[in-house]
């Protein structure tokens, strides 16, 4: 089968590559890919900004079709379509595991960049870790499942976002659009979206079409702060820094308002980023950094794409695996959302 591979330790270094049908233990099932979506964290391992272990089959965000299972498997059966938690080998033993946080383990090795991932014809999962699409999701939709159960973690299970809370999001990315509809679904008040000139002509007219959104901001052109002051009266409640930019970052601690609090799910290229402390501190404020998605938070996620009510259709394009390159290149330019690789035989 075709797959997409890391092959060694450095900046580029992906390729597409032949490799067999994968082996899969008692536990574990066989999934036949439909469609797997390119993460950021694809795009930090391309430019080797994220741990990996090469060579590695790429790929953590899919849906797929069950075509065999081993034989302690009871939950799913042949022909179930499925999607599936990126926490694989956690390891069951450490504090964050006993205390039902497995996507933190240290000793975890997901698909994608740990152990071989979704970019290829053939899947193996635990069945643990698998959950089943309902009813009337198609399998290009629950593709998406993944992101939106970070978010939906993230933004509905820690933040809890209250009816009327004046949310603003950075960034004008699918993670960005998937929180502006989950906050709107949640009651929020007002939600601006801050994003760049760059935006405008692609990213922004998605998020017209989802109308997810009271207020855009073009930080390159406009006074974030003065702006966002002015709409809320005091500042926001929440903001969620979907972008990775260190101004963003900083300008996130500027526009909350006292006891505000800033939800981190953008990861940055640079190790270091310089931020307000002081201001911060002054201001009291709440931080909460995000790392993958909880049991739960997969729940909530397929039950908003299931009911219609988060929709993500807008945001995906579809490539196949050999477009690879070019999908990445789109993405990196801001000239795609989302964009879906499929398997080839």
């Amino acid at each position: 089968m075709l797959v997409l591979l890391k092959k060694e330790k450095g900046d580029g270094k992906v390729c597409l590559s032949d490799a067999p049908v994968p082996e899969f233990g008692p536990d574990e099932v066989l999934i036949k890919v439909a469609y797997s979506g390119i993460c950021g964290t694809d795009i930090h391992i391309l430019h080797d900004q994220f741990a990996y272990y090469p060579p590695v089959i790429l790929g953590h965000e899919f849906s797929g079709e069950i075509v065999d299972t081993g034989a302690n498997v009871t939950l799913f059966k042949k022909g179930d379509f499925v999607v599936g938690e990126p926490h694989n080998r956690a390891c069951g033993k450490c504090y964050l595991c006993r205390n039902g946080h497995i996507q933190n383990c240290m000793d975890k090795r997901s698909i994608g960049w740990g152990i071989d991932g979704s970019f290829a014809t053939y899947l193996v999962m635990p069945e643990n870790l698998l959950h089943k699409i309902p009813d009337g999701l198609s399998l290009k939709d629950a593709a998406m499942a993944e992101p939106s159960a970070i978010v939906a973690h993230q933004l509905l299970e820690r933040a809890r976002v209250t009816p009327g809370d004046n949310v603003v999001i950075m960034g004008v990315g699918p993670i960005a659009l998937l929180a502006a509809q989950m906050a709107r679904i949640a009651g929020a008040g007002k939600i601006i979206l801050c994003g760049c000139t760059g935006d405008i002509a692609y990213r922004l007219k998605i998020a017209d079409e989802l109308g997810c959104y009271d207020r855009f901001i073009n930080v390159q052109t406009e006074d974030a702060v003065s702006i966002i002051k002015e709409e809320t009266g005091i500042g926001a409640d929440l903001v969620v820094e979907a972008s990775g930019a260190a101004s963003a970052i900083r300008t996130s601690i500027k526009v909350l308002k006292k006891r505000g609090l800033l939800c981190a799910i953008g990861m940055t290229s640079p190790e270091l980023v310089d931020v307000p402390w002081n201001e911060a501190m002054m201001k009291v404020l709440d931080v909460q950094f995000n790392m993958s998605s909880s049991y739960n938070g997969w729940n909530i996620a397929l039950s908003l794409l299931a009911s219609g009510k988060l929709k993500v259709s807008p945001m995906i394009s579809v490539r196949p695996l050999r477009e690879w390159s070019e999908a990445f290149a789109d993405l990196e330019a801001g000239n795609a959302m989302k964009v879906l690789l499929t398997p080839e035989e």
